[in-house]
């Protein structure tokens, strides 16, 4: 009789056993019929990603965040069950990664109260309104004036080459007006409904933005330079795949909370000053 370990000790355990990530999702789209490139036109992730990830490789993903959303993505498009395989990875790269408290940055998810406070972008609004009513009325004013002296214009220096004409035109072009800028911002957007500007400033950022009724309005990757606008009637709900690269304005009004890169946040906005309260 031997003595020390039985045979069934030797035996590699299931999680050993199992295959790898890459291999799983590359043999279920190949079963499934599809090619690489359908597989990232229905996923929006780029060839080589995919590429990358069938080969075992999640360097070009991004980091644990991306990488976990994108085999999450390319197992629901081959028709696999994503958690098994999100394990899996979580299992192999240190365990799933803690999840970033959003609330006490911006309270992505409660709607605030507007708080009882002097009304200044009503009084911004009747200010600009009086401007332009009282340079209205120095135009008119002036208009009437000059017709008025229309009359000694025929005896000038260019009376032969306006004799034909019945009057010379007194029209003055109006000046361009000055764009809004500091707190003027905010009462250059519609007040009946919520704006939000988005411009990513570094690297790249995947957003994701929504109607207060839950219609989609954009989901995609935005490049370093670009930017969006998002309006609705009553709420923007987002989710910032990367906040920490993008510039974010409100209802005309910069944002001043700071975000990490690689964080990913969950917002929501609604008409009026995004920091009150």
């Amino acid at each position: 009789m031997s003595i020390g370990n039985s045979p069934e000790d030797d035996r590699p355990s299931d999680q050993d056993d199992r295959p790898s990530i890459g291999y799983v999702l590359q043999q279920a789209r190949i079963d499934s019929g599809l090619t690489v490139d359908e597989v990232s036109a229905t996923t929006r992730v780029r060839v080589p990603i995919v590429h990358a990830i069938e080969q075992d490789d999640f360097t070009r993903s991004g980091g644990d965040v991306y990488a976990r959303g994108h085999i999450r993505m390319i197992a629901r498009a081959v028709g696999l069950d994503p958690g098994p395989l999100v394990e899996q990875y979580d299992a192999e790269h240190g365990g799933r990664p803690a999840p970033t408290p959003a609330a006490p940055l911006f309270e992505a998810e409660r709607i605030r109260p507007e708080p009882r406070r002097p009304n200044w972008t009503a009084a911004m609004v009747a200010a600009i309104v009086a401007v332009v009513g009282f340079v209205g009325f120095t135009l008119f004013s002036g208009d009437g004036d000059e017709g008025n002296k229309s009359g000694q214009v025929a005896e000038g220096p260019t009376a032969g080459k306006s004799a034909g004409t019945k009057k010379p035109s007194t029209d003055k072009p109006a000046g361009p007006e000055p764009a809004p800028t500091g707190s003027d911002a905010i009462a250059a957007v519609p007040k009946d409904k919520v704006t939000v500007k988005l411009t990513v400033l570094k690297d790249k950022s995947w957003i994701s933005a929504k109607s207060h009724n839950g219609k989609q309005i954009f989901d995609g990757t935005l490049a370093k330079g670009e930017s969006k606008i998002f309006q609705d009637d009553r709420r923007i709900d987002l989710i910032l795949g990367n906040a920490g690269a993008i510039e974010l304005f409100v209802n005309g009004k910069k944002v001043q909370d700071e975000f990490e890169p690689g964080q990913v946040e969950r917002l929501s906005y609604t008409r009026g000053d995004p920091e009150a309260g």
